[in-house]
């Protein structure tokens, strides 16, 4: 599978998709982003398995700035529509591959559990009145 353009529309439904999904957010402009784009697309052939998006900063500036982008490239990773993942700057294809088993080897019913231990913890912690 090659990589995917996606805007704000499809952004959501995409990382709640089942599975991994790799977002690189990029801007036509940006000097690392145009060198790590074949090193993105060489994994994204190779792990066809996995979801390879691609959000271009400049056309979707609000979806962009929303999700706190603030540096290009940016690179966030989902597992299970849980975002597993963020990190600024272009990865050499080693470090990317490296991500992507380290994702592949996450126990997701720990990272469930982690989640719902956090939420309980915000929504019922000192000082709480309900």
């Amino acid at each position: 599978m090659s990589t995917i353009d996606i805007t704000a529309e499809q952004f959501e439904e995409t990382v709640l998709a089942d599975g991994i999904v790799l977002v690189d957010f990029w801007a036509d402009w940006c000097g690392p982003c145009k060198s790590f784009a074949p090193v993105y697309e060489a994994s994204s052939e190779k792990h066809t398995d996995i979801t390879f998006a691609k959000v271009d900063t400049q056309a979707e500036q609000a979806l962009s700035g929303g999700l706190g982008i603030q540096s290009i490239p940016t690179i966030m990773a989902f597992r299970d529509g849980v975002q597993v993942f963020s990190q600024p700057g272009a990865l050499p294809e080693a470090a990317l591959e490296d991500l992507i088993e380290k994702i592949e080897e996450l126990d997701m019913d720990a990272v469930h559990a982690e989640i719902a231990k956090h939420q309980a913890e915000h929504e019922h912690g000192p000082g709480c009145n309900h």
